[in-house]
C-alpha cells in the first residue's frame, strides 16, 4: 500500500494571516517523518463564494466551478492537518465554508488541527471536530495549540515555532495518531472499493 497523502490546509485567507507559519512548520515535520506524502493546500487558491448551491454536494453536484475544483482537490488526500485561527471563540468563516463545499470527499478520513490564539485555538478546534464528525471524518484526539504566550514570543520577540520543544512534541504526537488512522482508513476504503467491484 502506498503512503497516505496528507493535505496541510491553511484555514485563513487574510492578507495579514499567521496561518502560513504553522502550515509550513507542521508540513516540514510531517515530511521529515517519511510516512506521509505531504502537500500544503491554500484556501486562497480556491476563492469559494459563500455557500450558495441548491443542496449539499452529497445530494446534488455543485455548479460552481471553483467548488468543483475544490472537491477534486480534497478527494486527492487520505487525511488532513488544518490550521485553525480562532475568531470570536470559533473557526474562520472561510474555513467552515470550505468544509461545507465538499462532503463525500471528506468521508472516512482522519483530521487533526494546529490551532493558535488566546487558548491555542482550542474553542475553534472543538467546533471543527463537531463539523468533522458530521462530514463522516475521524477527528483525532491530539492537536497542536499555539497559545497566546507562544504567539506573542513569535510575533514580538522573533522566535519561531521550531524554538518551542513542547509544540514539536505535540506535533509528533498528533502526527503519530494521524498516521495510524490514515493507514487504517485508507486500507478500509480500498477494501470497500474492491468489494464493490467484485459485486458488480
Amino acid at each position: 500500500m502506498s503512503k497516505p497523502k496528507i493535505a496541510v490546509i491553511i484555514g485563513s485567507t487574510r492578507a495579514t494571516r499567521f496561518g502560513d507559519k504553522p502550515a509550513e512548520w507542521i508540513a516540514n515535520i510531517a515530511k521529515a517523518r517519511g510516512d506521509f506524502d505531504v502537500e500544503i493546500v491554500d484556501l486562497r487558491d480556491y476563492p469559494l463564494p459563500f455557500f450558495d448551491e441548491a443542496a449539499s454536494s452529497l445530494w446534488a453536484p455543485s455548479k460552481n466551478e471553483v467548488a468543483q475544483k475544490w472537491q477534486k482537490k480534497v478527494a486527492e488526500y487520505d487525511g488532513y492537518v488544518i490550521t485553525a485561527a480562532e475568531y470570536n471563540r470559533g473557526p474562520t468563516a472561510v474555513l467552515k465554508n470550505a468544509l461545507d463545499y465538499a462532503y463525500t470527499e471528506w468521508n472516512r478520513k482522519p483530521v487533526t488541527f494546529v490551532g493558535y490564539g488566546g487558548v491555542g485555538g482550542a474553542r475553534a478546534i472543538e467546533q471543527l471536530r463537531l463539523h468533522a464528525v458530521e462530514l463522516q471524518m475521524t477527528p483525532i484526539r491530539h492537536a497542536v495549540h499555539v497559545t497566546w504566550g507562544d504567539f506573542i514570543q513569535i510575533l514580538q520577540q522573533g522566535k519561531k515555532l521550531e524554538d518551542f520543544e513542547h509544540l514539536h512534541q505535540a506535533a509528533e504526537t498528533a502526527l503519530d495518531d494521524l498516521a495510524w488512522w490514515a493507514k487504517v482508513l485508507k486500507k478500509a476504503r480500498e477494501d470497500d472499493v474492491q468489494a464493490k467491484q467484485a459485486a458488480e
